[in-house]
Protein backbone atom coordinates (compact mmCIF):
# COMPACT_ATOMS: atom_id res chain seq x y z
CA UNK A 1 0.00 0.00 0.00
CA UNK A 2 1.21 3.47 -1.33
CA UNK A 3 1.50 5.63 1.52
CA UNK A 4 1.38 9.97 0.28
CA UNK A 5 4.19 11.91 1.94
CA UNK A 6 1.33 14.76 1.85
CA UNK A 7 -0.61 13.11 4.40
CA UNK A 8 2.69 12.33 7.50
CA UNK A 9 2.55 14.28 10.46
CA UNK A 10 4.62 14.16 14.10
CA UNK A 11 3.10 12.84 17.26
CA UNK A 12 5.15 13.53 20.09
CA UNK A 13 5.45 11.06 23.26
CA UNK A 14 4.30 13.37 26.45
CA UNK A 15 4.90 10.47 29.28
CA UNK A 16 5.07 7.11 29.86
CA UNK A 17 3.11 4.18 31.75
CA UNK A 18 4.52 2.33 34.44
CA UNK A 19 1.92 -0.95 34.50
CA UNK A 20 2.71 -4.36 36.25
CA UNK A 21 2.53 -6.12 32.71
CA UNK A 22 5.57 -6.78 31.66
CA UNK A 23 4.26 -9.33 29.08
CA UNK A 24 1.33 -9.21 26.60
CA UNK A 25 -0.17 -12.60 27.82
CA UNK A 26 -0.46 -10.95 31.12
CA UNK A 27 -2.77 -8.20 30.32
CA UNK A 28 -6.68 -7.83 30.87
CA UNK A 29 -8.44 -7.74 27.33
CA UNK A 30 -9.32 -4.55 27.95
CA UNK A 31 -9.11 -1.51 30.94
CA UNK A 32 -12.70 -2.33 31.70
CA UNK A 33 -11.78 -5.65 32.51
CA UNK A 34 -8.99 -4.38 34.77
CA UNK A 35 -8.23 -3.33 38.33
CA UNK A 36 -4.63 -3.06 38.06
CA UNK A 37 -2.57 -0.11 39.68
CA UNK A 38 -0.07 1.97 38.13
CA UNK A 39 1.48 5.39 37.57
CA UNK A 40 1.67 7.52 34.10
CA UNK A 41 4.96 10.02 34.50
CA UNK A 42 4.48 13.06 32.64
CA UNK A 43 7.54 14.84 30.87
CA UNK A 44 8.51 18.13 32.47
CA UNK A 45 7.13 19.79 29.33
CA UNK A 46 3.47 18.97 29.84
CA UNK A 47 3.23 18.99 33.35
CA UNK A 48 1.31 21.92 33.25
CA UNK A 49 -1.05 21.29 31.03
CA UNK A 50 -2.21 18.36 33.91
CA UNK A 51 -3.72 22.08 35.78
CA UNK A 52 -7.51 20.74 36.75
CA UNK A 53 -7.31 17.30 35.74
CA UNK A 54 -7.37 16.01 39.78
CA UNK A 55 -11.09 16.76 39.90
CA UNK A 56 -12.27 14.05 37.35
CA UNK A 57 -12.46 10.29 38.44
CA UNK A 58 -12.00 8.99 35.04
CA UNK A 59 -8.82 9.93 31.95
CA UNK A 60 -9.26 8.85 28.45
CA UNK A 61 -5.64 8.11 27.37
CA UNK A 62 -4.27 7.94 24.19
CA UNK A 63 -0.77 5.70 24.08
CA UNK A 64 1.07 3.89 21.33
CA UNK A 65 1.30 -0.07 20.78
CA UNK A 66 4.94 0.07 20.75
CA UNK A 67 6.01 -3.72 21.19
CA UNK A 68 3.27 -4.28 17.98
CA UNK A 69 5.31 -4.87 14.70
CA UNK A 70 3.30 -4.87 12.02
CA UNK A 71 0.44 -3.23 11.01
CA UNK A 72 -1.98 -5.73 8.66
CA UNK A 73 -5.33 -4.43 7.37
CA UNK A 74 -7.30 -8.16 8.38
CA UNK A 75 -6.29 -9.69 11.65
CA UNK A 76 -8.44 -12.47 14.01
CA UNK A 77 -9.47 -10.64 16.99
CA UNK A 78 -9.06 -12.84 20.46
CA UNK A 79 -12.82 -13.46 20.39
CA UNK A 80 -12.94 -14.78 16.81
CA UNK A 81 -11.40 -17.16 14.32
CA UNK A 82 -12.35 -15.24 11.32
CA UNK A 83 -9.93 -12.67 10.05
CA UNK A 84 -11.72 -9.25 10.45
CA UNK A 85 -10.79 -5.78 9.34
CA UNK A 86 -8.71 -4.05 11.77
CA UNK A 87 -11.41 -1.37 11.72
CA UNK A 88 -13.86 -3.86 13.09
CA UNK A 89 -11.47 -4.75 16.13
CA UNK A 90 -9.44 -3.34 18.70
CA UNK A 91 -6.48 -5.42 18.04
CA UNK A 92 -2.98 -3.76 18.86
CA UNK A 93 -1.80 -4.92 15.66
CA UNK A 94 -3.08 -1.72 12.92
CA UNK A 95 -1.83 0.94 11.33
CA UNK A 96 -0.59 3.80 13.76
CA UNK A 97 -0.46 1.53 16.27
CA UNK A 98 -2.76 4.02 18.39
CA UNK A 99 -4.42 2.45 21.88
CA UNK A 100 -7.41 4.25 23.82
CA UNK A 101 -8.18 2.65 27.40
CA UNK A 102 -10.64 4.76 29.27
CA UNK A 103 -9.11 4.24 33.21
CA UNK A 104 -9.38 5.61 36.54
CA UNK A 105 -7.57 8.49 38.24
CA UNK A 106 -6.64 7.57 41.94
CA UNK A 107 -4.20 11.15 42.28
CA UNK A 108 -2.33 13.24 41.03
CA UNK A 109 0.40 14.94 42.24
CA UNK A 110 3.26 17.23 39.89
CA UNK A 111 3.92 15.01 37.10
CA UNK A 112 2.52 11.90 38.17
CA UNK A 113 -0.85 10.10 38.03
CA UNK A 114 -1.89 7.33 39.63
CA UNK A 115 -4.22 5.51 37.79
CA UNK A 116 -6.27 2.17 37.93
CA UNK A 117 -7.04 -0.05 35.55
CA UNK A 118 -4.43 -0.31 33.06
CA UNK A 119 -4.59 -2.62 30.25
CA UNK A 120 -1.08 -1.94 28.57
CA UNK A 121 2.42 -3.07 28.82
CA UNK A 122 4.76 -1.16 31.15
CA UNK A 123 6.93 1.30 29.31
CA UNK A 124 4.04 2.55 26.93
CA UNK A 125 4.65 5.79 25.68
CA UNK A 126 1.41 8.18 26.45
CA UNK A 127 0.25 10.09 23.85
CA UNK A 128 -2.71 12.18 25.19
CA UNK A 129 -4.98 12.44 28.00
CA UNK A 130 -8.36 13.94 28.35
CA UNK A 131 -10.90 13.78 31.11
CA UNK A 132 -13.92 11.51 30.64
CA UNK A 133 -16.69 12.98 30.26
CA UNK A 134 -19.83 10.63 30.64
CA UNK A 135 -22.45 13.53 29.06
CA UNK A 136 -20.36 13.39 26.33
CA UNK A 137 -18.54 9.91 25.64
CA UNK A 138 -21.86 7.51 26.97
CA UNK A 139 -23.75 6.53 24.26
CA UNK A 140 -26.73 4.43 25.01
CA UNK A 141 -28.27 3.00 21.64
CA UNK A 142 -25.32 1.23 19.98
CA UNK A 143 -24.69 -1.88 17.99
CA UNK A 144 -21.59 -3.59 18.18
CA UNK A 145 -21.60 -5.55 14.57
CA UNK A 146 -20.09 -9.10 14.82
CA UNK A 147 -19.50 -8.67 18.20
CA UNK A 148 -23.02 -8.84 19.61
CA UNK A 149 -22.67 -12.95 18.81
CA UNK A 150 -19.48 -13.29 20.42
CA UNK A 151 -20.14 -10.84 23.97
CA UNK A 152 -22.84 -12.75 25.23
CA UNK A 153 -21.59 -13.83 27.92
CA UNK A 154 -18.51 -11.47 29.89
CA UNK A 155 -15.38 -11.74 28.15
CA UNK A 156 -12.64 -13.41 30.49
CA UNK A 157 -10.48 -11.18 31.89
CA UNK A 158 -6.99 -12.49 30.11
CA UNK A 159 -6.01 -12.27 26.09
Amino acid sequence: MAKSAVNKFEIHQIGVVVSPYKKTEDMPIQASHSTARGKIIIDDDYTEGLKDLEGFSHITILYRFHMSRDEPLLVKPFLDDIPRGVFATRSPRRPNRIGISTIKLISLYGNVLEVEGLDMLDATPLIDIKPYVPQFDDRTETDIGWLKEKLTEKPSNKR
